[in-house]
């Protein structure tokens, strides 16, 4: 695909982690830059990819709920406490909340939003040639992890 674009967005989040040997099993937060990656053939009647409005209108709401919130794996002994004193902004976890499995899942939330893009409710044309290729999210400014499908879909 020869034509990339990335939208970039800042949230602030913490998380702890369950399973880590050291500081990180404490809470503790992140200002989190997340960058979604788009690409297609060709460009567009107006000479885009897509308008970066798109990608917030997208991943918008989903990323506002991660936004001051906490992550917890379900498993932690101290969720309910955190879920008790600080719904609803206590995201549950089936595992740890790392980098790496946050990547993955705004991916799928992005990939999804993409498919149910309503083209009559926006003024934004998202043609269906345009596809996501990854998405990053950046845990501090030098520690990233990405996410993206075989195919680069």
């Amino acid at each position: 695909m020869p034509y990339l674009i990335c939208k970039t967005f800042e949230i602030e989040n913490g998380h702890l982690l369950t399973k880590h040997p050291d500081k990180c099993k404490f809470p503790h937060g992140h200002t989190r830059k997340v960058e979604i990656y788009l690409t297609a053939a060709d460009l567009d009647a107006h000479e885009m990819v897509c308008d970066f409005k798109i990608p917030k209108l997208v991943i918008g709401e989903y990323l506002d709920s991660l936004d001051h919130a906490m992550c917890i794996n379900k498993e932690d002994p101290m969720y309910p406490v955190f879920e008790k004193e600080y719904s609803p902004r206590v995201i549950p976890y089936d595992g740890d909340p790392t980098t790496e499995v946050m990547a993955h899942e705004i991916y799928q939330v992005f990939k999804k939003g993409l498919k149910d893009y309503v083209r009559d409710k926006y003024p934004y044309i998202l043609r269906e040639s345009v596809r996501l290729m990854k998405v990053v999210v950046w845990e501090t400014t030098s520690s990233f992890a990405e996410y993206w499908e075989d195919g680069r879909e």
